[in-house]
């Protein structure tokens, strides 16, 4: 049997979307072993509503190293989810990295790590989502030709991660549709000028940067009545002190990057921004995750 813990990640952080994501200390945990026939069992998480067979996300995602390893093998599969599903976490993400870390474990370690991520994001179809899950730490993407450019950095400033998960659910199909299929040039321009500002930030340890770099134009404000008080629990958060704050992945979860000491105060700022729109919420304290996909 192999044993695989995988982090959760949040992605798009604030303007990089589709580009640099971060994994974060709330994991799934995948054990699989060969078996006669397709077996899997899911604790927590999506418990009662995930696929029990090769259907199941983590078991298709084994099935694609297998293949790939040229190999036709079954597996027994059970999975220990902490990451809630549809909140912008990541769940999809840590499913696919999961299978195919543990599959290729089981295998003999057949396919390295960039073969992996190339397979990973064949299916989650995003890279910074299964890059950091993948790597750990903070990762920027750059699909070209075929391929994913990746670049992981381990974030200099010192700062907790708060995430105000609410007890609703967005689809990511949904936030995609939502999406223009242009954007105003000044926006996209914006854009990139806070995505450099948040990677400098990364890379100088500068949280002075973050209230503005973390600010975006490019699919929040076209998911926002997806996430009802969403600029309300923004406000909140920085009126408690966070650095900034962004849409977790396609929400509707929302990540404050937030002051160790403040983090308690962050977090209820936020769940009491949500409670005065009529939804509960309930708040994450976390810090970002250096190793990524490991096996136990």
């Amino acid at each position: 049997m192999v044993t695989v813990r995988v982090p959760a990640t949040i992605a798009n952080l604030g303007p990089a979307f589709d580009a640099l994501g971060i994994a974060v200390s709330l994991y799934n945990t995948v054990e699989l072993e060969g078996g006669s026939s397709a077996q899997v069992e899911v604790h927590g998480e999506g418990e009662g509503d995930l696929s029990l067979n090769e259907r199941n996300l983590v078991y298709r995602a084994a099935s694609v190293v297998a293949a790939e390893c040229g190999r036709s093998v079954s597996f027994h599969i059970r999975c220990r989810n902490d990451i809630p599903l549809a909140r912008g976490l990541g769940s999809s993400a840590a499913a696919i990295v999961g299978g195919m870390v543990a599959a290729n474990a089981l295998l003999g370690r057949l396919l390295d790590d960039d073969v992996l991520l190339r397979l990973a994001v064949s299916m989650e179809g995003h890279p910074d989502n299964v890059a950091p899950a993948l790597f750990g730490g903070a990762v920027v993407c750059a699909p070209s030709a075929g391929a994913v450019t990746y670049v992981r950095l381990t974030p200099a400033w010192h700062a907790a991660v708060v995430v105000a998960v609410p007890a609703f659910s967005v689809s990511t199909e949904e936030a995609r549709r939502r999406l223009p299929t242009a954007v105003p040039f000044g926006d996209a321009a914006a854009n990139v000028a806070r995505t450099a500002a948040l990677v400098a930030s990364l890379v100088t340890g500068r949280t002075d940067l973050l209230g503005h770099a973390m600010d975006d134009a490019l699919h929040q404000p076209y998911r926002r009545p997806l996430v009802p008080g969403m600029d309300a629990v923004f406000a909140a958060a920085r009126r408690a002190g966070a650095y900034g704050t962004a849409l977790a992945g396609s929400g509707p979860s929302i990540v404050a990057l937030t002051p160790s000491d403040l983090a308690g105060a962050v977090g209820g700022a936020m769940i009491q921004a949500f409670r005065d729109t009529g939804t509960s919420a309930r708040a994450l304290t976390l810090r970002i995750d250096e190793t990524g996909a490991t096996v136990i």
